[in-house]
């Protein structure tokens, strides 16, 4: 794992600020939000050049190979960009998992194209629960005359719709096992799901005695799984930290603008008060993001424990954050047209992806021992 010079990072994060800052503004996330794949294709080939796509991937197979530190400061300028794309589904989630599995001979296969953005992919783990534990796969594999074959639903797989392939978590005989699978192969049904953030794509997928490879994996399967997802709510954090931080920035700047009553309204008592309640809740959601991410990189004991606090942190930080900057701003921000109704659905949206406030809320406190 390469780890880059805080002005490395600082670099790294101001290349990709300029870039979003003239791709990924309002207009054209809208403009992104309404086409049927919800992403813009070239910019998704200028981050990949750029080596934001591969950032997790290691070097050998053509990615940058940082580590946790690197991936949430690039998803604060994500988060703050409102960015529509597949990144967290093919070059966080997909890319940790084969990683983690480490079946070399598939890596080389698949992780280079990931890298490069030729190839997105991503990774089908639950069923219609949404439990993001091992009772929650409903998918099961079955060996049959040398073949695998995948019957069952995996549902809420982020930008399925988009895969070219599909990583697949199912039950068998043998235990957890992992798969992939040809997202057009016979007996595939991909259904999109309707998401309250229009900018986020997800599918519900069926299986019915689907052809599937399986993944040779150096590790138990859960535990792949568990460290895949720890990176990808870091990744997840800091898109949070990113967006609320953008909301408190933007709404401050109304506030100081905004004339009513002969008088600026961030000179109101109550407006102060609450732009210095959101400050608290940003600053503290992106020292979470941060501290996860650098537990994480350490490999630390505390690692379990520093995501699962930055994951509950960062999405209540976020809906907050959100929230009252639609009230800041007054009735404009309540109208479809204004951008604050933009981050609320972000916000509203990442806070249940990967499992609720409540579920790591109660992962980090049996992670404390409690």
């Amino acid at each position: 794992m390469n780890s880059f010079s805080a002005d490395e990072r600082l670099a790294l994060r101001e290349s990709i600020h300029l870039l979003l800052s003239k791709q990924s503004d309002e207009r054209a996330v809208r403009a992104t939000m309404d086409t049927t794949s919800g992403y813009d294709a070239k910019l998704w080939q200028e981050l990949a050049k750029m080596g934001v796509v591969g950032l997790i991937v290691d070097e050998t197979h053509g990615g940058a190979g940082v580590g946790p530190m690197e991936l949430e400061l690039v998803m604060e300028e994500v988060g703050a960009a409102l960015l529509c794309s597949p990144f967290l589904a093919s070059g966080v989630l997909a890319a940790a998992l084969l990683d983690a599995l480490a079946d070399a001979g598939l890596n080389d296969r698949l992780l280079p194209g990931i890298a490069d953005g030729s190839c997105i992919a991503t990774a089908a783990l639950t069923g219609k629960s949404g439990r993001w534990t091992p009772d929650g796969v409903a998918v099961s594999g079955q060996e049959v005359d040398g073949e695998w074959r995948l019957s069952g639903c995996a549902s809420y797989v982020v930008h399925g719709q988009n895969a070219d392939v599909l990583l697949v978590l199912a039950s068998t005989d043998r235990g957890l096992e992992c798969f992939v699978v040809e997202p057009r192969a016979a007996g595939i049904g991909m259904a999109a799901l309707p998401t309250f953030d229009h900018t986020l794509r997800l599918a519900e997928i069926t299986f019915e005695g689907v052809k599937a490879e399986l993944i040779t994996a150096q590790i138990p399967v859960w535990d792949a799984v568990s460290r895949a997802m720890d990176l990808t709510l870091v990744a997840l954090a800091g898109e949070q930290a990113g967006a609320a931080q953008h909301c408190l920035s933007s709404t401050v700047e109304y506030a100081k603008n905004r004339i009513q009553f002969g008088r600026a309204i961030g000179s109101f008592q109550a407006v102060k008060h609450m732009a210095a309640d959101l400050l608290l809740e940003t600053e503290s959601a992106l020292s979470a993001a941060r501290n996860a991410a650098a537990r994480l990189a350490e490999d630390a004991e505390a690692a379990t424990e520093a995501v699962s606090l930055a994951a509950f942190a960062c999405a209540d930080a976020f809906v907050t954050t959100a929230a009252t900057s639609i009230q800041m701003h007054g009735g404009i921000a309540f109208t479809w047209e204004h951008p604050a109704h933009l981050y609320l659905r972000r916000a509203r949206a990442d806070a249940q992806l990967f499992g609720s406030s409540s579920f790591h809320r109660e992962r980090f406190i049996q992670a404390l021992g409690a």
